[in-house]
């Protein structure tokens, strides 16, 4: 399935897109007529099972439901596919070409900060610039949404724990992350993390570090790699991770990202995100996330 979340009437509201359009779930579950159904995309991650094939039975029988609700694509506003996650967590220079370009030592173990909720964005909206940065850039990143509880999980069975991907950009101001060496201020500013708009189940995706991964800024190619190229693949990430804490559902994990950053750039052809700058973020099989960048409103 493909998840989205829509914005109606400043709430997030969980949908399945379809080739028909987005079919309102959280309407369905309100409406109390069409059995138990999730109203949002963490009582569905949550639920499991059956409340995946409760979500997969009613679109089945949409398409004769008078009573069905329906979006066109095109149209709606979109919210982050996940909109309140336990943790953000994030996997820095985790392609071997971007290691390379930024001249920075291979890890030899996963190098993890964090993001916050606050950071979150959906396709088509705005990201404003911090005025307390000049440098920021874009990084186009695979998500993984944990779909339970997992702890100590294998090489062999993390996979297992994943509910869904979705494309992500780990927008980052560089003189802010750079300013002492912990990077978290770069990364947490308002907006930071447009991710979505589909959340597509991991059923879909017959291995995620076999992805095409993109960047094209106001319609120039930045970024072009395969997740193939990670040195961490993404079963070696959820082992690693959770041999250190628990990984809740719901739980967001950025990948790290592919050559072509700004930073990556000779200093003197650096030119960073700039209010008007158009951002796409494009994966392979799991759409792509568009953001503007626009002044910050202080």
């Amino acid at each position: 399935m493909k998840l989205v979340t829509i914005q109606i009437d400043n709430q997030n509201q969980l949908g399945v897109k379809t080739a028909r359009g987005i079919l309102n779930i959280t309407a369905a579950a309100r409406s109390g007529t069409s059995g138990s159904l999730p109203a949002t995309i963490h009582e569905l991650i949550e639920g499991g099972a059956s409340a995946r094939q409760a979500v997969e039975s009613y679109v089945s029988a949409a398409e004769a439901d008078s009573g069905a609700e329906w979006f066109d694509a095109a149209s709606v506003s979109y919210g982050p596919c996940v909109t309140r996650p336990e943790k953000i967590i994030c996997v820095g220079l985790n392609y071997r070409k971007h290691a390379e370009e930024t001249n920075a030592k291979i890890p030899e173990f996963p190098i993890l900060f964090n993001k916050f909720n606050n950071t979150l964005n959906g396709h088509g909206h705005d990201v404003e610039l911090p005025v307390t940065s000049k440098e920021v850039d874009y990084e186009a990143e695979l998500a993984i949404v944990i779909g339970r509880r997992t702890k100590h999980v294998s090489e062999e069975q993390a996979l297992d724990s994943v509910f869904g991907y979705a494309s992500a950009n780990d927008i980052s101001a560089r003189d802010l992350q750079l300013r002492t060496n912990q990077w978290m201020l770069g990364k947490v500013c308002d907006g930071f993390t447009p991710i979505g708009p589909e959340l597509v189940t991991a059923d879909e995706i017959a291995d995620p570090n076999n992805l095409n991964i993109r960047t094209v800024v106001n319609g120039e190619e930045r970024q072009n790699s395969n997740t193939s190229d990670m040195i961490f693949n993404c079963k070696q990430i959820i082992s690693y991770i959770s041999r250190h804490f628990t990984l809740e559902p719901g739980d967001i994990i950025l990948t790290g990202t592919p050559e072509g950053v700004v930073l990556g750039y000779p200093p003197e052809k650096r030119v960073y995100l700039q209010p008007g700058d158009v951002v796409t973020v494009e994966i392979e099989n799991l759409g792509s996330v568009t953001n503007k960048m626009v002044a910050e409103n202080v």
